[in-house]
């Protein structure tokens, strides 16, 4: 997800940059509301479980896109699937992503410790090979959307700042520890309006969090996307949440474990000091890979080393 999201400011850029230009964003279903506001750029969905599923699938769902007759062809994500369906585009320009593999390498093993290219500008590149180099230090974001009765009620009306928090991550090691998320959340409820994010599997564990909304398995992806964009301040995990709200111009503070900002993935047009990262006193080895599915014993909860005082301060500073 946050790969995908990642994408949106980009082709923001292109198509404001490029008033010729228009995109067809291939991608699965679920992801469609990333682009449900960009003009110019329109959605087609790959049904990667059923129709599109295997070789075959992807032989499909070539003969579907070849209708289209595209100039050029973007592949944003470079993996074995967009490698085979390429096979069958009956297209002349490809430009595919360097994911820069070798240079995140060098990071994680230690032999280089310095901020390696945003993936953001390995997006841009992909463009800039076909002709439309774009520039990012000016983006542009959606206005905040009005929400409807229904969500307003839900939560409730007064005069507090809304903070988001979105606790969980693909992989526990990139996880702040619920004890002193919760040490976190009793800072700012006092103050301000606290929204939990998770999936339906987050619902029980986010309960026990008092004094906040939880919406966990309460609204569409559209509906979490209409409130994230009047927030006033996000704070996630190294996840895709993060790239949610930063999409949408969302001020975003995140806490990395294992993971760190280095290797490209902090959200987008955020400045680097609201990047919290792990003691690497403590922990010398962080980052111990780019997705944090790879970490040695003890480095469990790297991310503990960030102190709540650290969370709620950072968090007021931008609320100021």
């Amino acid at each position: 997800m946050g790969d995908v999201a990642m994408s949106v400011p980009v082709l923001r850029a292109v198509v404001k940059q490029y008033p010729e230009v228009e995109i067809t964003v291939l991608t699965r279903g679920f992801f469609k509301s990333f682009f449900r506001d960009i003009p110019r750029v329109k959605v087609y969905t790959a049904d990667v479980k059923g129709a599109h599923k295997g070789v075959l699938g992807l032989l499909k769902l070539a003969k579907e896109l070849n209708e289209f007759g595209f100039y050029a062809v973007a592949d944003l994500h470079h993996v074995l699937r967009s490698k085979i369906l390429k096979q069958f585009l009956k297209c002349k320009r490809f430009v595919a992503l360097d994911k820069g593999r070798k240079e995140k390498h060098l990071l994680i093993s230690g032999e280089k410790f310095e901020p390696l290219k945003t993936t953001y500008q390995r997006y841009a590149d992909v463009f800039q090979k076909f002709g439309f180099p774009i520039d990012l230090s000016n983006p542009i974001f959606p206005e905040r959307v009005v929400l409807n009765n229904r969500l307003l009620k839900l939560l409730g009306h007064d005069s507090k700042k809304w903070i988001g928090i979105a606790p969980f991550a693909a992989h526990q090691s990139k996880v702040y520890p619920l004890d002193l998320m919760k040490t976190v959340v009793q800072q700012l409820t006092p103050h301000y309006k606290v929204i939990l994010f998770g999936g339906q599997a987050d619902r029980e564990a986010l309960n026990h969090f008092e004094n906040t909304i939880n919406l966990a398995g309460k609204l569409t992806f559209d509906e979490e996307l209409d409130i994230i964009s009047n927030l006033d301040v996000m704070l996630s995990m190294d996840s895709g949440n993060a790239h949610l709200a930063a999409m949408l111009g969302i001020k975003v503070v995140t806490v990395w474990g294992v993971t760190h900002p280095y290797a490209g993935f902090a959200p987008f047009n955020q400045p680097e000091e609201n990047a919290l990262c792990a003691d690497r006193t403590q922990f010398p080895k962080v980052p111990t890979s780019v997705y944090g599915n790879k970490y040695p014993e003890g480095y469990e909860h790297a991310a503990g080393s960030i102190s709540p005082e650290t969370v709620v301060a950072k968090l007021k500073s931008l609320l100021s």
